[in-house]
């Protein structure tokens, strides 16, 4: 069977406070909940009734187990999703201070698991026939995900449609300077490119939005997608069509996870054939209604409240 989308990356488990406005010392309750931005992608399209399946890694130990249980209950695949013995399944803490601040704490020593991924393990006939396949940055900051990712997407070679994105995660980096080889390397083979103006700086040197879109169709990208924060998100393509959009007027409870559903309603504008205005709306809708929300993987929203959002104008 081929899969509307497969995404490949990060997987672990967010501990997410149930206390907003109280530092992380003083926080007595957490809720647990499925993370990693790439599973989080998967779960959003799957939540909008694409079929998804996402290549990760975990530990081999109970919240393992856990991941696997909170995938299939998401309806996202996880076949491609395999223990790897002596690494711990990593932990995300967060705080929330609404509406702009919610610092995270990445547990992920002596080594994700997400990043022991093997091109040799790699099921390249079904990356080369998903519909939509999709990489991100950290999968290129260590070895061996570095050389399965770049693999995975020279062996695809742009069949169908095929995302980047950029998710810059300095933190990940040994060597931040040496990770823009790599990101030129990916966008070669990539469709689709996805990123804030942090991300699009480090993948190409330029950060004001238009020029950085079109520095990325330069790097071979067919779609050049910019989020620009409060101004909105900014989406060109390789034929000249442009679409700029404002962000949804939303009461943020956590802005995390907000992205992780517009790339899924994003995968899901691709794969109906939308215009950019119209995908672009219905993602920005998507990554709105999660902000409102604690929780992100178990926030993504369904078909009917994105078009509820964009009706009214506002997440309610």
């Amino acid at each position: 069977m081929a899969y509307d989308l497969i995404t490949m990356g990060r997987i672990g488990v967010d501990l997410y406070p149930l206390q907003t406005g109280v530092p992380l010392p003083q926080v007595t309750s957490f809720g647990k909940f499925l993370g990693g931005s790439a599973t989080n992608v998967a779960v959003a399209a799957a939540r909008l009734g694409r079929s998804t399946a996402v290549i990760t890694r975990t530990g081999d130990d109970p919240f393992g187990i856990y991941l696997h249980e909170a995938l299939k209950g998401f309806g996202v695949d996880d076949r491609w999703v395999a223990p790897v013995p002596g690494l711990p399944t990593p932990v995300t803490f967060c705080e929330v201070f609404p509406p702009d601040d919610f610092p995270l704490y990445f547990y992920r020593l002596p080594k994700a698991p997400d990043l022991e991924i093997d091109a040799h393990e790699l099921d390249l006939d079904a990356i080369r026939d998903a519909r939509i396949f999709w990489v991100t940055g950290t999968g290129l900051s260590e070895e061996p995900s570095r050389t399965a990712t770049l693999a995975a997407l020279a062996h695809r070679s742009k069949a169908g449609t095929t995302v980047f994105d950029l998710d810059w995660r300095p933190m990940f980096w040994s060597d931040p300077a040496a990770a823009r080889p790599f990101y030129k390397e990916a966008l070669r083979h990539t469709t689709v490119a996805v990123g804030n103006l942090d991300e699009v700086e480090v993948a190409t040197g330029v950060r004001e939005p238009h020029a950085a879109a079109q520095a990325l169709l330069d790097a071979g990208v067919q779609v050049a997608v910019v989020k620009q924060g409060p101004k909105g998100v900014l989406a060109v393509n390789s034929d000249g069509e442009a679409a700029e959009v404002p962000p949804l007027p939303v009461n943020v409870l956590n802005g995390l996870g907000a992205g992780d559903a517009f790339g899924g309603s994003l995968c899901h504008g691709l794969l109906e054939g939308w215009d950019l205005e119209r995908t672009m709306r219905y993602a920005n809708a998507a990554g709105a209604i999660v902000a409102s929300r604690l929780e992100c993987s178990s926030a993504m929203p369904t078909p009917d409240e994105i078009e509820a959002a964009i009706a009214a104008g506002a997440v309610k």
